[in-house]
């Protein structure tokens, strides 16, 4: 069985790791043919019901019709959760021998995946309590199904019921109760039982932030933009000369990938590039993970559908890595559906972009997804929110999960068109602060000196961003087959593509030489850029040091903040990336 796994991909090490991972997936085969399944446990292992239902304060309106098609992702848990957090740690620490030995998808269901008998146990079970099986897999850990209402409430025993949202006018539906099953296994989680939180994309615009903060929308930018597109608004392409600012690197031979709740109308991208006379050369894929819609078409057009974000996000990862060997926006209606794609399609995308933000029934839901990602070396990057400072109304989600790269939003001067970096402070919206969902601080940001009362940290939770780059509202927008809008659209949704496809830039470079993706690198930056308490020379060389402006409670200092984070990437934090 060990045989039939590709071995050759992920390994940059010695014979020594290469004997360790011989035994660790000998012992994880070994234990799955031989594994029994006991017989107890109903119940699922994260939480689905939220607490305006099992408190009573949401006000029920009714049911959902027993005929009422749903569509579900059931996913399944990892089957070594210790084991799997001890390899993520070793693989994500630069002092590890086995730093950067990446597994594979394959190799990852091997050693931490459900069983094969724990997954057919599952398609089986809902098919006989009438589901239809749409997609899914043992790789990506989850089973997609379609089903009536009398099918979700007899196979998880419980009502679905409708309910008056407490905060939004608006119903959402709901299960009563957490669900069970008759399983004779414990389930991880089912994705779509509730509809309370609905993803939004993170960015503003100028106008609409003028109007609700009562001032005129020419006073939102108070200096003059200086980039090369439509009234000097930034392109894509401005954002790599201010950050990169070479001609060496363009992405050659890495895929990213985009994580999007709506599909897109590629005409946009289209659009964009003829009015800005430039030439997209990056295979472009849209990708439906669980059958949702890839395609995005304005009302004006006959539609309903908005696709600024989905534009905004191609085109900011394309102008900074123009070389990509593809570029795929993965679609889907549910958050684990898109991530059990992301995590086992081929190929793999290495970098990932993530420009929407919810809150979650259980922070830990994802966590499988997020720790799978770190084993195979994928980096993703959550756009930290335009709304300032985090809180249970200003959603953090997913940017404050422990192993998401949080980016936060700053506004950036260049020194003219097309031009080099010149300066940057804080973008007074930029997301950040101490994790909402109560995220424990992880280790690299608990080390000494990160978190101070310069900054105002929490030692006990995770703080944001991790990261930033710009935000502000000089950006040339196309969308929804209209006029195009220069100094129109902001948001942290530009920066958190652009790190992405900055960091695509890195995984080339790291190709050329033999090396591994970069993969989940917040281990690796904080205790590159301080020690001892103290920044190093290191940090100064590689981030622009943000210490100008606030946003909310925070403001920008020296080193760590919850506006900035380290700040925006130099070309030298490439080289600094790649051990």
């Amino acid at each position: 069985m060990i045989k039939s796994i590709s071995m050759g991909n992920g390994f940059t090490g010695g014979t020594s790791r290469l004997v360790r991972r011989a035994c660790l997936l000998s012992f994880a085969v070994a234990m799955a043919l031989g594994a029994t399944t006991t017989v107890q446990a109903a119940q699922f292992l994260t939480h689905h019901v939220r607490d305006a239902v099992s408190q009573g304060t949401a006000k029920q309106i009714g049911e959902l019709p027993a005929s009422q098609l749903m569509s579900l992702d059931v996913v399944l848990p990892v089957s070594d959760q210790a084991g799997l957090a001890r390899f993520v740690a070793g693989v994500t620490d630069p002092s590890s021998i086995s730093y950067r030995d990446y597994l594979t998808p394959a190799q990852f269901t091997v050693m931490f995946g459900p069983t094969q008998h724990d997954y057919d146990a599952v398609v089986q079970y809902l098919v006989r309590n009438g589901f239809t099986v749409t997609g899914g897999s043992r790789d990506g850990m989850d089973v997609q199904v379609v089903g009536p209402v009398s099918a979700v409430e007899k196979a998880f025993n419980v009502r679905m019921r409708t309910y008056q949202h407490p905060t939004e006018n608006r119903i959402f539906y709901s299960p009563d109760r957490e669900p069970t099953t008759a399983l004779g296994i414990p389930l991880w989680h089912v994705s779509g039982l509730s509809n309370y939180s609905i993803p939004h994309p993170m960015l503003v615009k100028r106008s609409d932030y003028a109007l609700a903060h009562g001032i005129a929308a020419d006073k939102v930018v108070s200096h003059a933009t200086t980039g090369s597109g439509p009234s000097a608004s930034f392109l894509g392409s401005d954002m790599r000369a201010a950050y990169y600012g070479g001609s060496t690197l363009t992405g050659a031979g890495q895929n990213l990938g985009l994580f999007e709740f709506v599909g897109t109308d590629l005409a946009d991208l289209v659009t964009y590039y003829k009015n800005t006379g430039q030439t997209n050369n990056v295979p472009v894929t849209v990708l439906s993970t669980d059958g949702t819609s890839a395609s995005c078409v304005d009302s004006r057009a006959g539609g309903s559908c908005d696709d600024t974000e989905q534009t905004l996000d191609m085109t900011q990862a394309l102008g900074m890595a123009p070389g990509l060997a593809s570029l795929t926006m993965y679609v889907g209606s549910t958050d684990t559906a898109i991530l059990s794609a992301m995590t086992t399609h081929s190929p793999l995308p290495t970098t990932i972009g993530c420009s929407w933000g919810w809150t979650p029934a259980d922070p830990s839901t994802l966590n499988p997804y997020w720790e799978k990602m770190a084993a195979q070396g994928q980096s993703f990057f959550a756009a930290s929110g335009d709304s300032s400072t985090w809180s249970k109304r200003n959603e953090a989600w997913p940017a404050d999960a422990a192993y998401v790269i949080s980016v936060g939003g700053t506004d950036l001067t260049t020194a003219s068109a097309a031009g080099a970096w010149k300066s940057e402070t804080a973008w007074v919206d930029s997301g950040g602060g101490i994790s909402p969902d109560k995220i424990a601080i992880p280790s690299w940001q608990a080390a000494a000196g990160v978190i101070n009362s310069s900054n105002k940290g929490s030692t006990t939770y995770r703080n944001g961003p991790d990261v930033a780059a710009n935000a502000n509202f000089t950006f040339y927008v196309c969308a929804d087959q209209t006029t195009c809008t220069a100094n129109e659209y902001g948001g942290t949704s530009f920066a958190a593509p652009m790190w992405a496809a900055f960091v695509a830039l890195a995984n080339q470079q790291s190709a050329a030489s033999g090396g591994a993706p970069v993969g989940f690198f917040d281990p690796a930056v904080y205790a590159q850029n301080e020690s001892g308490g103290k920044l190093t020379s290191a940090y100064t060389a590689d981030f622009h040091d943000i210490t100008s402006g606030k946003s909310g409670t925070y403001s920008a200092v020296a080193g760590y903040d919850l506006v900035t984070g380290w700040g925006s990437p130099k070309a030298a934090l490439i080289s600094a990336l790649i051990p």
